[in-house]
């Protein structure tokens, strides 16, 4: 039987614990065999979890026998207590597959072993993943990440697209979408996780040279602005342009324009019934399917289905 180790830290959060423990329970093979058995690990005799403390029945000496370990997420400011990115560091020696939901890919990334790897968590700590660890390469995007031993998932229900990414891995796709039914999941879900993010404009450097243009464009963003026109607002050349938004911004102009009309129609998207043409035409793009393309590329999925996971209010 494939054991799952799941490690309860203080300060874990309660769902990302409950998730894997609940999935992989709960899954059955054709035969109403379990495949797996769940083990809580510690690395203490109780565990703070916030709302409840839990008393997790095994220490970090069990990691050593699991097959799989389980990372949740936990509050990024807490200390990892001595001992556990050892012992994961000998897990993976050995060939143990671990996983982290949320935050918990900070534990992972601590060990060193996510190091030139791709790994996401929740998009609101992605940032501050790719800070603390640059040797990652944090895409905050995207539900979940597999890299074959080591595998990372953003916050909260991207746990459960992870756990059953697990299991089809495991017992193939008929295991797997029966055990979504029974947590009511789709066995895949459309898009990732930049469609739940917050549409807020984007930054715009407080202070800086590039402050009134980036206001004008957010202003203006509907009109068929070019390089040339934005250059001339700005009262620059293009070429200074494009370096100085490449030294503030991290991107180009027209960049910034085009995800600045995708959360401008994000916004539409939910806050009306708007037909999805009228929506491009309104954010400025010159065609319905170069608004496709676009908001595809940079929120992860289509209008159509953005619309459907955020519905507007009905007429």
């Amino acid at each position: 039987m494939h054991t799952v180790a799941v490690l309860a830290l203080d300060g874990v959060i309660a769902f990302d614990l409950a998730t894997p423990i609940e999935v992989f329970s709960r899954t059955r093979l054709p035969s109403g065999h379990a495949p797996y058995r769940v083990r809580i690990c510690g690395a203490g005799e109780t565990v703070d979890a916030g709302a409840f403390t839990l008393r997790p029945p095994w220490g970090l000496d069990a990691l050593a026998t699991a097959d799989t370990i389980i990372l949740p997420g936990r509050d990024t400011l807490q200390p990892v207590p001595d001992g556990v990115l050892e012992a994961l560091r000998r897990a993976a020696a050995a060939g143990t597959r671990i996983a982290s939901i949320c935050s918990g890919a900070f534990i992972l990334a601590a060990t060193g072993l996510l190091d030139g790897h791709r790994a996401t968590t929740h998009w609101a700590a992605a940032a501050e993943l790719a800070g603390r660890h640059p040797r990652i390469d944090v895409d905050p995007d995207v539900l979940y990440v597999d890299n074959g031993q080591l595998l990372t998932s953003a916050g909260a229900a991207a746990g459960l697209d992870l756990c059953l990414h697990l299991i089809r891995r495991d017992h193939g796709s008929a295991v797997a979408a029966h055990a979504a039914r029974l947590s009511v999941m789709p066995l895949e879900r459309e898009g990732g996780q930049a469609q739940f993010i917050v549409h807020d404009p984007p930054p715009t450097p407080r202070g800086s040279l590039l402050e009134p243009v980036l206001s004008w464009m957010e202003e203006n963003s509907a009109r068929d602005l070019t390089l040339r026109d934005i250059a001339a607002h700005a009262g620059m050349s293009a070429r200074t342009l494009n370096r100085r938004f490449r030294e503030q911004t991290g991107t180009t102009p027209l960049q910034w324009l085009l995800r600045t009309r995708v959360r401008q129609a994000q916004h539409l998207l939910e806050a009306t019934n708007h037909p999805v043409d009228r929506i491009a035409h309104q954010v400025g793009f010159g065609s319905p399917t170069a608004f496709r393309d676009r908001f595809r590329r940079v929120v992860g999925t289509t209008p159509q289905a953005y619309r459907a996971s955020f519905p507007s209010p009905r007429p």
